[in-house]
């Protein structure tokens, strides 16, 4: 099978997740600023959300262009990462309606590992379909990134049982640490020539 189609099916699920994210921003009833307070916990929960889905459309785009097949154990791994991506939208609308309480903040979290548990059994399949000297492989490397993310989500996750602000924190530092660019796909196959 060709990776176009596993890429434009992607890229359309994700332009709907993020369209059902958007639609459910409802701007305040209110004709002053203090209207804007009152849903703030509504639009930090969709902008924290926007940046995860960027970043996951901005790393499964550099990853599929290393890829020249695919089978059915990677349909079936981009369809597992797809389905935790699609669930953001009502994790991301339950944290941001609830004021980022214990239990929504929680779950927000189990969605946020599991989105990057399914982005590595990815990530390991295409790498075990082409080969250990493929590309992605020498790309990613110790993959810091990778592995400090998945401990943020399980933190974050514990720290709601007490604070869900540390929470929260810990949520947006793993975003903040992504949105600086990777370019360690980019320039292996440029290496690759």
């Amino acid at each position: 099978m060709e990776k176009e189609r596993l890429a434009a099916f992607s890229d359309g699920v994700i332009a709907i997740i993020i369209t059902i994210m958007v639609l459910e921003l409802v701007p305040p009833h209110e004709v002053t600023l203090h209207g804007l307070t009152l849903i703030a916990p509504i639009f930090f929960a969709y902008v924290l959300s926007f940046l995860y889905v960027a970043i996951y459309w901005n790393n499964h785009h550099h990853m599929l262009a290393t890829v020249t097949h695919v089978n059915g154990a990677i349909l079936w791994a981009n369809m597992h990462l797809l389905f935790w991506l699609s669930l953001i939208p009502f994790t991301s609308a339950w944290l941001g309606e609830t004021g980022g309480a214990m239990w929504p903040t929680i779950i927000y979290g189990v969605d946020l590992l599991a989105c990057a548990i399914a982005y590595f059994i990815l990530q390991t399949l295409i790498i075990r379909a082409h080969g250990e000297g493929h590309v992605l492989k020498r790309a990613v490397g110790s993959d810091w990134k990778g592995k400090l993310s998945p401990l943020l989500y399980i933190s974050a996750i514990g720290a709601a049982f007490v604070a869900p602000w540390i929470s929260h924190a810990l949520y947006a530092a793993s975003a903040l640490i992504w949105l600086v660019p990777d370019k360690r796909i980019e320039t292996a196959i440029l290496a690759d020539g």
